[in-house]
């Protein structure tokens, strides 16, 4: 008998102990602007194998309040110390989304305003373009629309793309967006295979494929943000599973900008999820043989870290302004698993995590 009520404690604690706090340190100033040099929002960040790290801001700013430039990628070496620009006035540069890079070090940056991606070499120079910028020269350019119902996918174009990843053949995949909501595969060279996805909640539809994200063999990881739960896939757009997040979390607990969420009223009226608890905004799955899977919300504002078949194995921080405080991360970068960079919207900072899980 008390073999069998040992093992029942081990069964129920078991997932409780696993939804814990962990432990971790945040630093704000561990890049170095040069003066006179500011981020604006910061909408991702990547970090390379010699442990260089991209930043992909709103800064560098050129316009009306309206429809401005607003897109900058910066380079910091391991140890934080600025090192470059990358691009500087990039044809491409409209509204910065989101920086990876690939096995490579190849930098890669999706922009939602221009509706492009963008490869650079290590080096910086520009070696792949997807999709195209509207022409400037047509009179009836203007900020695309979105229709109800949502207008025909078009092979190889982009309607405000937010990622890319890569499967280990060197596939591409490029989640497109918040207005197409699909997900679109190219090969290593470019050229495009299919796509899959459309706008809706039922399963292998989206609202707003947020981010995407590969583990080791191949299967594909969507934040379908608006909808509040990441959806799997294998290589060729097959819906493997559906994984939310539901962790117990302060009713209490101040967003970082704007009113409380009422999540009951979202839940009822069939609204976008995006600030509810759990909804994700980014993903980032570590290197290596465990491999594990780290994303965001905007409220209450942590990061989960969770396997890859779903479980949640912890969280940590909260919304605020100060050190380990975030302000919609917008952006993950996960070189291994207790270190991390979250690039934050509303603070203009990238933050360096250093998680111990052993406390």
């Amino acid at each position: 008998m008390k073999h069998c009520l040992i093992g029942l404690l081990a069964l129920f604690s078991a997932p409780l102990l696993a939804q814990q706090p962990i432990p971790f340190d945040g630093n704000i100033n561990f890049l170095k602007m040069p003066k006179d040099l500011h981020f604006g929002e910061v909408t991702g960040v990547a970090v390379n194998s010699k442990g260089h790290v991209f930043v992909l801001s709103r800064g560098n700013t050129t316009g009306p309040a309206y429809a401005a430039a607003a897109a900058q990628l910066l380079e910091f070496d391991a140890k934080g110390k600025y090192v470059r620009e990358i691009g500087k006035h990039l044809y491409a540069w409209s509204f910065g989304h989101m920086v990876r890079v690939d096995k490579d070090d190849n930098i890669w940056i999706t922009d939602k305003g221009s509706d492009m991606v963008v490869k650079f070499s290590p080096k910086g120079q520009v070696l792949m373009v997807f999709g195209r910028k509207q022409e400037a020269s047509d009179r009836e350019t203007a900020p695309l629309e979105r229709h109800n119902p949502p207008l025909a996918h078009e092979d190889g174009r982009f309607r405000q793309v937010t990622d890319v990843t890569w499967d280990p053949a060197g596939n591409i995949y490029i989640s497109d967006g918040y207005i197409n909501s699909r997900v679109a595969k190219a090969d290593k060279n470019g050229n495009w295979l299919k796509s899959w996805g459309s706008r809706g909640n039922k399963p292998g539809e989206f609202t707003t494929p947020h981010s995407i994200a590969a583990d080791a063999q191949g299967n594909i990881y969507v934040a379908d943000r608006g909808n509040r739960r990441i959806q799997v896939f294998d290589g060729e757009g097959t819906l493997l599973r559906i994984m939310t997040i539901d962790v117990p979390y302060d009713t209490n607990a101040r967003p970082a900008i704007g009113n409380k969420p009422d999540i009951v009223k979202i839940e009822a009226s069939g609204a976008q999820k995006t600030m509810t608890p759990g909804s994700p905004w980014v993903l980032c799955i570590t290197p290596g043989p465990n491999q594990v899977l780290y994303t965001s919300d905007s409220y209450p504002g942590r990061v989960y870290k969770l396997s890859l078949d779903g479980k949640v194995l912890g969280y940590l921080g909260e919304a605020g302004k100060q050190a380990k405080q975030f302000g919609w991360i917008h952006g993950i970068a996960c070189p291994s698993e207790n270190v991390l960079y979250v690039a934050e919207l509303l603070n203009w900072r990238v933050q360096k995590l250093t998680l111990h899980p052993e406390k």
